[in-house]
């Protein structure tokens, strides 16, 4: 079929073909395809992005960007590691063993993908020819039945246990076999519909082909511990009309949660019940929203809805209860997980930048089905906000987790505080080379006789209705400006609707749901006008249709009113309880040290300080900056907390971290008592902290920063541990500005049982300075080590300028301090 596509269309016609197939959730499908029952069409068919030239102020220098430093940037980046290596040597070319981690390959195949795509709007001949060498050796390491995995292949089993197994197949709870394959099936279709070359293609068929005859009810009945291979089967489908591909994809949701399934992962893979029967997010978030994009493709391409219902139910609990303001989700550390409902910390939410673009991903999927932009809203919230904080302007460092919330010192970004150019599990870094490049292809979108314009994205767009092409201009600088100008220029005067995308944000709703509000009101209302003439806005699922016949010339002109917002957030998100976030249009915004003279968690924004914006074009690639008088809480002498009047200036999330390290608040206190005052001065407080060993995610501030910890295994406060030392005998010091005398400590245990490999230590032992000699404290009445508790240790008085507490640990276990106090 490809071959007669390109027969008849030539290149052109090949590559806009193959975009409506493999980008399009929900197309027309093949007549050598059809499922088992007839297919329930998306509403809608987005315009494709080679249809789609960008030209604007906002992301035509982000797209550029991508192609010019992040796509060869992380194709070096791989090189350095190993990852494109390990295919060479699994195909034979080079020797040498296997470097990094099994799922690497899949980091080299996201970046093809990338590519890919930017050579489908941008011929590059060196690019084309570096990726005709990749393949080759992608090509060779591949087995002859087609199974494709280089750890396998160059790792002994016994090497790597958790990785690969005596067999194949039996650990895809952690192996990442299929996960890595679903990221060659999505590069492989790009490719194709980048070049119209089959060489990766072919590579991906046999593997695809291959695993049609391992995984089957009557065969081997896995499922992938990792999501992903469901979204590549189906674009495979879509570029072949072979429906094997479908009805795999669809085995692998359907096995997934049965009561006699062969490995259940429980909720953390969302393997705990059928897929159809879940509800609610759960688990690791990326693996949640890829499996939510494949839920939302086969149920939209075999017509059965219990698929889409059951996502449509987890999405409506997600933008209830369970997204930040930036658009992003997943709030724990500890398995990049989704949580509670209303758990929406601040300072360690984990934000992972692969789970905002799932979530993007999700949502135009749900966007075509339904066409509601409540979806687009959300999608909008993440590519502004939560996604786009995940890389540096530069376009070669990454945030891994997007904290909304930051001390100056916590190292959160997998042992850095500021972004990092690179990873061991460098997953983001390459998701974002994939990720940029498709934001033009979600600004418009046609069906039923209409064409949807769904994001403000200054350009030009070919766009096919019927048998009328419509060329529209837009101009606008959005997301700065709320002007929006889009000339329709048809190749012949038509009837036929445009609808325009009226954003909740302009019409009073931060966020589908009432998770978010604004405090303020605002007078302002969006208006549109044709040729000069107002026209009246009657939304319907949040677009105004305008109907005429349209003729060359015709010009829609849409004012999005952009006051400064105020937004609060629901009373049982206790983490912004008496905080307040301010947004400006799609914007969310952060007070950063570097503007607040070295300060912002302390930070007073009263509910009736004015505030106002403007534009820099000559800071941080040009943003608006709201400013007013707020107040910096503070202690006086007598060690009371007071307020002085300060200066707030506040900039996009999205661009914090790019001037030096320090403090950062998306949320801020309305009140005085809900502040982070630096605590009265104590004598621990003052002392300079060293360890025989420090856990480089951890801080040794947290030792000293008199932040009452709520239990022993409280993880939503800096913590101390000498992870990953077992066992063994460790230190922690305090040295003193002066000497000091000194009676008792109290000390409160990390333990995260249940959790992690830390427990409070077998014994300990408190040693004092004496001139240049350690010396074991005399008479202490006990060295506890009870959990969720002070542990006191009270001992004959010492003047010294040092404490130290020895540490034994248990065996097999590592241990922590999250405070230490020191009494006069």
């Amino acid at each position: 079929m490809a071959k007669q596509f390109r027969t008849t269309l030539g290149r052109t016609g090949v590559v806009r073909w193959l975009l409506l197939w493999i980008l399009m959730v929900g197309s027309a499908m093949s007549p050598h395809a059809a499922p088992a029952q007839p297919p329930t069409p998306a509403t809608l068919q987005l315009v494709p992005f080679t249809d789609v030239k960008v030209d604007d102020v906002f992301w035509a220098p982000r797209i550029e960007t991508n192609r010019k430093v992040t796509v060869p940037y992380d194709f070096k980046k791989c090189e350095e590691t190993g990852r494109i290596d390990n295919f060479a040597k699994a195909g034979g070319l080079m020797k040498g063993e296997f470097r990094g981690i099994p799922f690497d390959d899949s980091d080299v195949y996201k970046v093809i993908e990338g590519a890919s795509y930017c050579l489908a709007t941008q011929p590059d001949p060196q690019l084309d020819k570096y990726l005709d060498d990749l393949i080759a050796k992608i090509a060779a390491a591949q087995e002859g039945d087609g199974y494709l995995y280089t750890a396998r292949r160059l790792f002994p089993p016994d090497k790597m246990p958790a990785m690969s197994g005596k067999e194949r197949w039996v650990n895809l709870r952690s192996s990442h076999e299929l996960y890595n394959v679903g990221h060659l099936y999505e590069a492989a279709a790009g490719h194709f519909q980048a070049t119209g070359k089959r060489s990766l293609l072919n590579v991906a068929l046999k593997n695809a082909d291959f695993l049609c005859t391992v995984f089957a009810p009557d065969k081997l009945r896995y499922v992938p511990g990792h999501q992903e291979i469901e979204i590549g089967l189906v674009k495979l489908y879509k570029v072949t009309g072979d429906a094997k591909y479908l009805r795999l994809a669809k085995f692998f949701l359907d096995e997934r949660g049965k009561p006699d399934g062969h490995n259940l992962y429980g909720d953390y893979a969302q393997d705990h019940i059928p897929v159809v029967d879940q509800t609610k997010p759960v688990g690791h978030a990326v693996r949640a929203g890829y499996m939510y994009c494949g839920m939302v493709d086969v149920g939209t391409l075999t017509g059965q809805r219990a698929y889409l219902d059951a996502v449509d139910s987890i999405w409506q609990n997600i933008v209830s209860n369970q997204i930040f303001i930036t658009g992003s989700v997943g709030p724990r550390g500890g398995g990049e997980a989704f949580g509670d409902a209303y758990e929406l910390p601040n300072a360690t939410a984990y934000n992972e930048t692969c789970a905002a673009i799932a979530n993007a991903l999700l949502n135009f999927r749900l966007f075509l089905v339904h066409g509601d932009g409540k979806y687009m809203d959300v999608l909008e919230r993440a590519i502004y906000n939560g996604f786009l904080s995940g890389i540096a302007l530069s376009g070669d460092r990454f945030f891994y987790p997007n904290p909304l919330e930051f001390d100056g010192q916590r190292k959160f970004n997998h042992g850095s505080a500021e972004r990092q150019p690179w990873f061991g599990c460098s997953c983001c870094p390459v998701n974002i080379v994939r990720f940029i490049p498709q934001i033009p292809g979600w600004q418009y979108a046609v069906g039923d006789g209409a064409i949807y314009v769904n994001l403000f994205i200054g350009g030009a767009a070919r766009v096919k209705l019927g048998d009328n092409a419509i060329k529209i201009v837009q101009k606008t600088r959005y997301p700065w400006d709320g002007q929006v100008r889009l000339s329709i220029e048809p190749e012949k005067a038509g009837e036929f609707d445009v609808l325009v995308r009226i954003p909740g944000w302009a019409t009073g709703s931060p966020l589908p749901s009432d998770l978010y509000r604004y405090l303020d009101k605002s007078d302002e209302k969006a208006t549109l006008a044709v040729n000069g003439l107002p026209v009246a806005i009657k939304t319907d699922k949040g677009f105004a249709r305008i109907h005429r016949t349209w003729k060359a010339g015709d010009v829609i002109e849409l004012r999005l009113p952009m006051p400064v917002r105020r937004v609060a957030a629901h009373e049982a998100v206790k983490a912004d309880e008496g905080r307040v976030a301010l947004m400006r249009g799609p914007v969310t915004y952060c007070a950063e040290a570097v503007d607040n003279g070295g300060h912002v968690l302390n930070l007073v924004l009263p509910d009736d300080v004015q505030l106002a914006s403007e534009h820099h074009s000559d800071l941080l690639g040009g943003v608006t900056v709201i400013r007013g008088q707020a107040l910096a809480a503070g202690r006086g002498e007598d060690k009371s907390v007071r307020t002085t009047p300060a200066a707030l200036a506040a900039v996009p999330y999205y661009a914090w971290s790019h001037r030096g390290i320090g403090e950062m608040a998306v949320w801020l206190p309305r009140t005085a008592d809900k502040a982070k005052v630096a605590p009265a001065p104590t004598i621990a407080g003052a002392s300079k902290v060293t360890a025989s060993h420090l856990w480089e995610l951890d801080t040794l501030a947290a030792l000293n920063d008199q932040i009452e910890p709520k239990s022993s295994g409280d993880h939503d406060v800096p913590r101390f541990t000498w992870w990953d030392h077992r066992g063994t005998t460790e230190w922690v010091q305090y040295d003193f500005a002066k000497p000091r005398k000194v009676s008792a400590v109290e000390v409160y245990w990390f333990d995260d049982t249940g959790r992690g490999s830390c427990r409070t230590p077998r014994s300990w032992k408190m040693f004092y300075k004496d001139g240049e000699t350690w010396k074991p404290v005399e008479a202490p009445n006990e060295y506890g080590v009870e959990i969720n508790k002070y542990n006191r240790a009270a001992f004959k008085p010492v003047e010294t300028s040092a404490l130290r507490i020895e540490a034994q640990l248990k065996p097999k276990f590592s241990g922590g301090i999250l405070e230490w106090r020191v009494l006069e």
